[in-house]
């Protein structure tokens, strides 16, 4: 019986069947490299769930960013609701590396602000993968950086049942171990508190749940499941598994040895700087060591602890290191979401850790062993797959030149320069000579463009010819369910785009459509938002500064019509699920470059593609090379859908979907839920309230914690109007 159950009303049509039998095909043969090119709107999310609906192992699903992995896990949570679903991205809601800028001798300080919510729904990704095999991880590329090692954070798990004999100092002794804090007043996750033989400890995976500890004498006499604000008992537990506090811990019978490796490494580099005649950089880093020793030696954990991760996991020098990856057995399927944009984040993100951290290790700040606390290399990556299914509506080189019957491993892709094919290949045999050994990177052409060598361990270089695209494993899906056909393409002047825009914004609001509009900076955004709100339009922008889960809030008030239209930058385009929105405005089209280049474009214009009034306008003066290449490729797929759908007498309608989940329980224009809070109070519904005060209060203490005041004031006065 398979290990997921897939919980759906649709069934797979338009020319999902098909892909779906290929990809799943292409899986039981053993290929380790096939792609799905799917159209926007055309169902890839549903695709991918009915593939993995026939997977009896886990699945990794990688996205490139925070906003399209909470549409991701949104999505897939609805489609297994009882299997384990769940979101691991970078936990950080502000993060400032550690650096230093030699030119102006400036220390910069590790500085972040942890989003308590998303720490907990990674850590809970952890458990879930060290417990069972029905897990659905969809992750952003932070999982390809360190954690600790698995078998130490299985192996500080604390196990408790009733009837065990366990001194009650013994187990507080424990917890401690596993970086849990007492206590006794503040009571939050990843905390415990004592009162007697009672104790009370709330897991830092769990969401307002804690667990109650009874003692008589040594032995544990009850367990029970709380609620963790009112301390009411919920249901009584035979047994509990307790995991630890931090994504990063050793256990104390490594972290021994690792303290002397540590201070061996240091005396060393201590005596190599003082060789050189850098006093100033060797006293900076046994000092700095000396202190961080003492903390790991007395408590397990230290700000930067990740940094020794060489020594705490005993691994040789330059080995990799552990990470999300390796909660995952063998045999789990990854899927790359977006390819076209994950695959080159992810070979990018190796090389610009180490160039940081070597300045650091240059004047002293770190020892060089900080360099094996990094992200995975492309190749290692790629190593620790079983098999990749990657999925995109464009699909890059890469993917289609990797998705050959029998590729165990992977073929990078090297840049050459338009010529004739003797001096393109010469130029492609000296790049490869003299690349690295970790594959640092791939380069994104056309394929008429690239030259592939047929191993990368060699210096050959095979021509790569068009016709060989018949051999790859490429699975197209451009017909849509809903009959909708490619957005209509509009090019629009430069002179007076802005006035132009609003005129195009005042026409979809008046029928209750959505806009997208895409500039090419931030400032540029925030301006035309201010500007369209004088107007009276109802405008919001998002880009990079907005955090994830604010991100996911503004898209659901687009999609809910508090929001009519949307400003932003790169962000409002792969993945993005918007049936609302009939609009795309692409300001500046004709600036060629990365915002502007032909896969931009295309998924850009693929957000109006889920209704049927869908258009895409583009502001320019000149055609360019992106802009044709796009136009072409609109035509092609349109023809195909338009004859599919007179072929099957289809009439294109628009799609209709539920508003995705919140990542958190409380927004601040919820304004129906003041005045059912007002209502439960003159009704004098007294459990209900006191159900509705405990959620507000919790919600309220995780905004103060993460600094929200205003949204922490807004929860104060609300609970204030249920007393």
């Amino acid at each position: 019986m398979p290990i997921f159950d897939l919980h759906t009303n649709y069934t797979p049509s338009g020319d999902q069947q098909q892909a779906i039998a290929k990809l799943l095909k292409s899986l039981d043969a053993g290929n380790k490299h096939q792609t799905l090119m799917g159209v926007t709107g055309s169902g890839k999310t549903f695709t991918l769930a009915n593939v993995i609906a026939q997977q009896d192992r886990p699945v990794l699903v990688l996205s490139h960013n925070k906003t399209l992995a909470a549409q991701l896990y949104s999505e897939l949570k609805a489609f297994f609701p009882n299997n384990a679903v769940e979101y691991f991205v970078s936990y950080f809601d502000y993060y400032q590396p550690e650096a230093y800028i030699a030119s102006t001798d400036t220390y910069i300080e590790k500085d972040s602000a942890i989003n308590e919510e998303i720490d907990r729904l990674c850590l809970n990704a952890m458990r879930s993968l060290l417990l069972r095999r029905d897990v659905i991880v969809v992750a952003s590329v932070s999982c390809i950086y360190g954690l600790g090692a698995p078998e130490d954070y299985r192996a500080l798990t604390l196990s408790i049942h009733v009837g065990m004999e366990i001194d009650r100092d013994e187990m507080l002794s424990r917890l401690v171990e596993l970086l849990f804090e007492r206590q006794d007043y503040d009571f939050q996750r990843g905390r415990f508190r004592v009162r007697g033989d009672v104790v009370d400890i709330y897991p830092a995976q769990s969401d307002g749940e804690a667990i109650r500890v009874e003692f008589f004498g040594d032995e544990i006499e009850v367990i029970s499941l709380i609620d963790a604000t009112t301390g009411r008992r919920r249901e009584e537990l035979e047994s509990y598994l307790f995991f630890p506090v931090k994504q990063y811990v050793s256990s104390p019978e490594k972290r021994r040895p690792a303290i002397e490796a540590i201070r061996a490494e240091l005396k060393q580099r201590v005596a190599e700087l003082e060789s050189q005649n850098k006093m100033i950089e060797a006293q900076r880093i046994k000092m700095r060591t000396d202190y961080d020793i003492e903390l790991i030696n007395e408590i397990g954990f230290c700000k930067g602890v990740e940094n020794y991760s060489r020594h705490l996991s005993d691994r040789p020098s330059g080995s990799m290191p552990s990470t999300l990856q390796d909660y995952f057995p063998a045999d789990h399927l990854t899927i790359i979401d977006e390819s076209h944009a994950t695959v080159p984040q992810i070979g990018g993100m190796h090389a610009g850790d180490r160039s940081r951290k070597q300045v650091l290790i240059d004047h002293g700040f770190r020892l060089p062993s900080a360099l094996d606390n990094r992200p995975l290399r492309f190749d290692e990556f790629i190593g620790k797959q079983s098999q990749l299914i990657y999925a995109s509506a464009t699909p890059s080189a890469f993917e289609y030149v990797n998705s050959i019957p029998g590729n165990s491993s992977f073929i990078p892709i090297l840049k050459a320069k338009r010529g004739n094919t003797h001096a393109r290949s010469a130029e492609a045999s000296r790049a490869i000579k003299e690349a690295p050994e970790d594959f640092r990177g791939v380069f994104y052409r056309r394929l008429q463009d690239v030259r592939v060598p047929p191993n990368p361990s060699t210096s050959a270089v095979a021509d790569f010819h068009p016709d060989r695209l018949g051999e790859t494993l490429i699975v197209e899906q451009i017909i849509r369910p809903t009959g909708l056909l490619e957005p209509i393409v509009t090019l629009e002047p430069l002179d007076g785009q802005i006035d132009r825009c609003i005129e195009l914004c005042h026409e979809r609001v008046a029928r209750r459509e959505r806009v997208l509009i895409t500039t090419l900076t931030k400032r540029t955004a925030e301006d035309m938002t201010d500007y369209l709100r004088k107007l009276d339009l109802r405008v919001e922008y998002i880009h990079a500064d907005v955090d994830a889960i604010e991100r996911v809030e503004i898209l659901r008030k687009l999609r809910s019509g508090v929001v009519d239209i949307l400003v932003g930058i790169n962000l409002l385009r792969e993945g993005l699920d918007l049936p609302e929105v009939s609009l795309v405005c692409i300001l500046d089209a004709d600036k060629e470059g990365f915002l502007r280049n032909e896969t931009s474009l295309v998924q850009t214009a693929g957000r109006a593609a889920r209704h049927e009034h869908g258009e895409c306008v583009l502001f320019c003066d000149v055609i360019t090379e992106s802009i044709r290449a796009f136009i072409s490729e609109s035509d092609r797929r349109r023809a195909i859908q338009e004859a599919y759908n007179k072929e099957h007498g289809i009439t294109p309608r628009s799609v209709t979907r539920a508003d995705q989940q919140t990542l958190r329980l409380y927004t601040p224009d919820d304004d129906e839920d003041v005045d059912d809070g007002a209502s439960m109070a003159a009704e004098g519904d007294e459990e209900l309230i006191s159900k509705t005060k405990t959620q507000l209060e919790k919600e309220m203490r995780a905004a103060a914690a993460r600094l929200d005041f205003e949204l922490a004031a807004l929860l104060r006065d609300k609970i204030k109007r249920l007393t």
